[in-house]
């Protein structure tokens, strides 16, 4: 494969339900910048792990599912950070439109820069991509880069930048109490939101364990242990303030 472009891929859903429009067949790729608290998969943390795969070897892999995705179902691509492996996206994206096939990318955005040669790159791939599902981890910058070891800004440019040129947009917003549910926050989150153009739907992602397992296997120290999911009537609040009822997009 050295003459090949690869990508590094963690593993594979066949029927993944939560990842896009209908039934999708879900690629989580291998590496992650990010390091999130609440992340529940710090597995797809490290770029150096993963099996590689050609966009050739992965669309034939895909095909073998196209029966059960019906008329609204498709591919999508998530991680991990798919944007690290943009040349591997970029031509299993083109392979599988060429094919007529829903392709969603499912992304953080902190890659996200309007430096080249990654813009061209990022530029190119929207071509081909559908539908982006984006997680907005925490709208004030400061506290974004004290849960997340990363600033914001990509992430927010990188939102608006899909807004200008009409790329439809999924937008998830992890709540976690004594992190990100507080409703000032929420509020200036539900403000940016109004700004952008091609939002077809928001979404709270109640803050949950289910990953904590994860950590201690791997021998990382999990943060958050004290910290319980939050209750339904601060979900409730939060779906009120981000105005989830108006994106009518399934």
């Amino acid at each position: 494969m050295a003459d090949k472009t690869v990508g590094f891929v963690h593993s594979i859903e066949s029927f993944g339900s939560l990842d896009g429009p209908g039934i999708r067949f879900v690629v989580f790729m291998q590496g992650c910048r990010m390091r999130c608290e609440f992340c529940h998969n710090p597995d797809t943390w490290n770029m150096g792990g993963g099996t590689p795969y050609t966009p050739e070897e992965m669309l034939e892999k895909a095909l073998d599912y196209r029966e059960y995705w019906g008329e609204e179902g498709g591919i999508t691509v998530s991680g991990g950070e798919p944007l690290l492996h943009i040349d591997f996206l970029i031509e299993f994206f083109k392979l599988a439109k060429a094919e007529g096939i829903h392709m969603s990318l499912d992304t953080c955005g902190q890659p996200f820069t309007y430096d080249e040669p990654f813009f061209s790159r990022f530029k190119e791939l929207m071509q081909y991509t559908d539908l982006v599902l984006m997680d907005i981890k925490h709208i004030d910058n400061e506290i974004h880069k004290k849960y997340t070891m990363h600033p914001n800004t990509a992430i927010l440019d990188m939102a608006r930048y899909l807004s200008e040129i009409n790329v439809p947009m999924w937008l998830r917003h992890v709540l976690v109490p004594e992190r990100s549910d507080y409703d000032e926050h929420l509020e200036k989150l539900s403000d940016f939101i109004d700004q952008l153009d091609s939002v077809e739907k928001v979404e709270v992602l109640p803050y949950h364990k289910l990953g904590v397992y994860k950590y201690e296997e791997l021998g990382i120290p999990y943060k958050l242990e004290e910290i319980d999911p939050p209750t339904a009537e601060r979900v409730a609040n939060a779906n009120r303030i981000l105005k989830t009822h108006k994106y009518q997009s399934s």
